[in-house]
């Protein structure tokens, strides 16, 4: 069994070995939709997405203000796929709304992380950068190593691992 430290090592360092988050969303019919969006993400561990007004997932999250996030190891890094190094957030999702600071704040830190093609998706209207805070979540660092993210403080993990299906079967 790995020590905390190094687990939470691990969870820190997580985000920012991955570029991209599996999201998701529901829609008005209550149908589950999965999706995935490049992020940044700010010293308070919420995540910012910019996606197209013409999405499906866009429209959920204006509806409901709801989402699930899966942030997950490359498996080509895993030692073991079933095994896969993976954060989950539950969070609530908010619209910055377009020409305020915040919003020219985030989108240059997308343009720092993913280069010139920020600056074309700037420019078409029906972009939005959705701020998604994580409200509660679970870091997983293999089998039988799970951990409650500390909802007080979103970069410290809740120790011991928790058991549960979580943890057997590598999901």
């Amino acid at each position: 069994m790995p020590s905390f430290d190094s687990v939470l090592a691990a969870y820190q360092e997580l985000p920012t070995r991955v570029h991209s988050l599996m999201l998701s969303t529901v829609n008005g019919e209550g149908a589950p939709q999965a999706s995935y969006a490049p992020y940044v993400m700010d010293d308070d561990y919420r995540l910012y997405i910019f996606t197209s007004g013409l999405s499906a997932h866009t429209q959920n999250l204006q509806n409901t203000g709801l989402a699930g996030v899966l942030l997950i190891e490359d498996e080509a890094e895993a030692g073991q796929v079933f095994a896969r190094q993976r954060i989950t957030y539950d969070c609530r999702a908010q619209l910055l709304p377009r020409g305020t600071a915040d919003w020219e704040t985030v989108a240059d830190r997308f343009e720092q992380r993913f280069g010139e093609i920020i600056a074309m998706l700037r420019s078409l209207e029906d972009f939005q950068i959705f701020c998604l805070s994580p409200q509660s979540g679970r870091f997983v660092m293999g089998f039988g190593a799970a951990y409650a993210v500390d909802a007080q403080n979103l970069s410290q993990l809740v120790g011991p691992p928790q058991t549960g299906p979580d943890n057997s079967s590598g999901q």
